[in-house]
């Protein structure tokens, strides 16, 4: 036994039974409008997470991700900043479910 590390004791109940796990399954895209895998957790916190976990497939979502990445180099942004953040979150949203939102 290593000294000075001490062992806790598991709880005698397992509590996995208490956790609810939704399935990988498909959904209908409202991007793209097509049948494939939703993204394995909300990839963004808030409503808009929610959104995307509940309506975008995996593809678009991966779309995303490049466009996203086009963005940040073009604008040069600095995503630490809040105002970059924000900016990005906006484009994130006009990009997946439309430009039905957007000021521009």
């Amino acid at each position: 036994m290593l000294s000075g590390v001490t062992r806790r004791k598991l709880p005698s109940r397992c509590l996995w039974g208490k956790v609810t796990f939704l399935p990988m399954s498909d959904l209908t895209c409202a991007r793209c409008e097509r049948e494939g895998g939703r993204v394995k957790a909300p990839p963004v916190p808030g409503d808009l997470g929610r959104r995307i976990f509940d309506s975008i497939c995996q593809q678009c979502w991966q779309d995303w991700l490049k466009e996203q990445t086009a963005i940040i180099n073009h604008y040069g942004l600095n995503v630490l900043d809040p105002k970059a953040r924000t900016f990005l979150l906006e484009r994130t949203e006009n990009f997946l479910f439309g430009a039905q939102n957007a000021d521009t």
